[in-house]
């Protein structure tokens, strides 16, 4: 672990970098600057395909070389863009700057493109990079890290559903036995959950705010009121940038599609913070054993102990997960007039809970790949709680217009005496049903009553 994780204020960049480096591409300053200098230079390149009267002229056997500043921008060009914002104390104009300077390296006395620099930025306000670059960032996120790693989820998940269908084990309603179940169809339900809202979450659109200062293309229409520019705008936002643009805006982007995205991940956390205190909870009913490594602790008190940290860890990443989404979801939404500035700060941390979701992730998963089924566990629950084929029993009676079947059994089993296969069988001796009937109800068992 180097100094930097070490110092880090975050756990985010800090304890947890092994396990959230990769959206550092996505989110990290380094990554924002290269998402605007990818926005400008395709917006530049859009200009000249239009193509505008003075673009009309600009090689465009450059374009390969124009898209090279951000294909290969590194942490070096991020800090040029760095100093220059020491001077201008403007982030999007530093942006600007840089690709200018990018500009005279390409200048040759044969071929000067001092002509052309004035179009990069061309009309637009900052926020028309920024609400692009950062929808850009997360729709690219989302797709290359967060949704394969949920996809994994689901898979193990799955797995243990068809590996564990035919395991019965009891459940419990209001911490109570109940019906019987089986194990893998209990496991099959965060199978559906997740896999219905993953496919909500690939549904919510990535829109972008491209209009310029206040939404409506004012500079552009003046410079060039020949011009169909909305078009232009809508053509670029999706073609070049693959996001949708929203149609009227004030400077900012109105941030519902953003708000549906984070509700959309939020209820997707919600669900493993579910499945995380299922499992903690199997775990301390004994139904599952976890593997040992050698040389772990669990407890630095008790030797015995091998804690499920991996359910709790996501747990709690879900939870601060949750509480920034929400804030998000509500916050950037709302802005006074036609903008103030509380987004700006507000956007730069969209990817602290990505992170943290991300974390949960990897730690749920963690503690799933740990999990001994202890089956002996499950089938000693079954065998003690032979009361929970009661609703069995008095179902096929009503079926048989037996008289107050439900009152019969209610007075059988609501008791504070155990309920075992004898006194079952013992109740069925006493019903005045045909012998079928009677050897119908004694093939009920708990093991074997489990739907379907």
């Amino acid at each position: 672990m180097t100094l930097n994780l070490l110092t880090a204020i975050s756990p985010v960049d800090g304890r947890y970098r092994g396990k959230t480096e990769l959206l550092a591409d996505y989110f990290s300053e380094y990554a924002l600057i290269r998402y605007r200098i990818r926005v400008e230079i395709e917006y530049f390149i859009a200009l000249c395909e239009l193509p505008l009267p003075q673009l009309a002229t600009f090689p465009k056997e450059l374009f390969p070389q124009l898209r090279a500043i951000y294909q290969q921008f590194d942490v070096a060009g991020a800090q040029r863009v760095k100093e220059i914002e020491s001077v201008t104390n403007h982030d999007v104009k530093a942006v600007e700057y840089y690709i200018k300077e990018q500009f005279d390296k390409f200048s040759t006395a044969d071929q000067p493109l001092s002509a052309f620099k004035e179009f990069i930025h061309f009309g637009l306000t900052s926020q028309d990079i920024n609400n692009t670059s950062v929808p850009l960032s997360i729709k690219e996120a989302l797709a290359d890290v967060y949704v394969p790693q949920l996809e994994e989820l689901v898979g193990q998940l799955r797995q243990y559903a068809e590996e564990w269908q035919a395991v019965p084990m009891l459940a419990k309603t209001h911490g109570q036995p109940a019906s019987p179940t089986r194990l893998g169809k209990e496991v099959m339900v965060y199978v559906y959950r997740l896999s219905e809202q993953l496919e909500s979450l690939r549904h919510c659109p990535l829109s972008a705010k491209f209009g310029g200062a206040t939404g409506n293309l004012n500079a552009h229409h003046v410079a060039y009121p020949d011009y169909d520019w909305r078009t232009f705008a809508n053509r670029f936002v999706s073609e070049k940038l693959g996001l949708q643009r929203e149609q009227f805006t004030t400077q900012i982007s109105n941030y519902d599609s953003l708000a549906a995205v984070f509700d959309a991940i939020r209820r997707i956390n919600t669900i493993i913070i579910d499945l995380d205190r299922d499992f903690w909870m199997y775990i301390s009913m004994e139904y599952f054993k976890q593997k040992i490594n050698a040389g772990e602790v669990g407890s630095s008190a008790m030797p015995h102990k091998v804690n499920p940290i991996d359910f709790e860890n996501s747990e709690g990443n879900l939870g601060i997960a949750n509480a920034l989404l929400q804030f998000l979801a509500q916050k950037l939404p709302v802005s006074r007039l036609q903008r103030d500035l509380t987004d700006s700060t507000v956007l730069r941390n969209v990817g602290v809970p990505v992170g943290h979701s991300v974390i949960a992730i990897q730690s749920t998963l963690k503690g799933l790949r740990k999990l001994i089924l202890n089956e002996q566990k499950l089938q000693e629950d079954l065998e003690n709680n032979w009361a929970v084929v009661a609703e069995a029993i008095q179902t096929i009676l009503r079926r048989e217009a037996y008289p107050q079947p439900y009152e019969a059994l209610k007075a059988l089993t609501r008791t504070n005496q155990k309920i075992t296969a004898e006194t079952i069988r013992d109740f069925i001796g006493t019903l005045q049903v045909s012998d079928a009937v009677k050897e119908e109800l004694l093939a009920i068992t708990p093991a074997t009553y489990t739907g379907i």
